[in-house]
């Protein structure tokens, strides 16, 4: 899908030295949140544990926070070629993704999740962030289908993701 920002603005799209802000901001806002989560954690960690899907929610957690943060890391180096950038998001989207996958299914099923909110909660967001990730590469690469703009959905995916998870891991894992 191409979005009007990559149609009124095809070089934008396809010009890494053009997302350097975005960049920034975003590794700014997910070094924050990931401190946040470790708040949360430290805060509740005996409560955490009592819970065999918290921790493994807690992990996938900090990497939701972590993905983005290094996305922008790279997004942001000097100079770097498109080429180089195209296959370091591919690469990551797709490791990240995996691990992820493989994390979430080694988690196991909360009593208190049914399969819809496991789906929508755990799997989902960091689906939605890799996979648009791997989609920016790609589209990057050949100039052509939406370019960097894939990486907003997947940025705003994993930090409302994240956010929820925060939240339970802080505040409803007390009640």
């Amino acid at each position: 899908m191409i979005t009007y920002a990559a149609i009124a603005h095809p070089a934008t799209a396809y010009s890494p030295s053009a997302w350097t802000s975005f960049g920034a901001a975003v590794a700014t806002a997910t070094a924050a949140l990931a401190g946040l989560l470790f708040v949360a954690v430290s805060i509740n960690l005996s409560r955490i544990l009592e819970f065999p899907g918290l921790p493994a929610r807690a992990g996938q957690t900090l990497i939701l926070f972590s993905t983005p943060l290094v996305t922008a890391l790279l997004l942001i180096v000097p100079g770097q070629p498109r080429a180089a950038l195209s296959a370091e998001l591919i690469v990551l989207g797709a490791g990240i993704g995996f691990y992820q996958l493989r994390l979430d299914l080694g988690a196991g099923q909360s009593e208190y999740e049914t399969r819809a909110s496991r789906l929508l909660i755990r799997l989902a967001p960091p689906m939605i962030n890799c996979g648009c990730m791997v989609v920016a590469g790609a589209t990057l690469l050949a100039q052509a289908g939406g370019g960097l703009y894939w990486l907003v959905p997947g940025v705003l995916a994993a930090i409302v993701a994240g956010l929820v998870n925060v939240w339970v891991l802080l505040v409803e894992i007390l009640r």
